[in-house]
């Protein structure tokens, strides 16, 4: 399963990396993308996880999750 999660405040490869190791280091998840010009991470997970885990993650990292949606075929 992947999931979109569109993200407010990345500014810089720095961001990018904060939001990466902090989905990364979730339970289930296989497989992270973090795009800065797209302003989303990716998360590909072995068995899904729920949208307020990914959240978090993304807000302790110090940014704010505007949506997430599931995908089917994003890598």
């Amino acid at each position: 399963m992947k999931k979109k999660i569109s993200i407010d405040g990345m500014s810089c490869s720095h961001c990018v990396s904060h939001v990466e190791n902090a989905l990364k280091q979730l339970e289930g998840v296989s497989k992270v993308s973090v795009s800065l010009d797209e302003k989303c991470a990716v998360v590909k997970m072995k068995d899904e996880i729920p949208d307020n885990i990914l959240t978090d993650a993304v807000k302790d990292a110090g940014y704010e999750v505007v949506g997430i949606e599931i995908k089917k075929s994003l890598f």
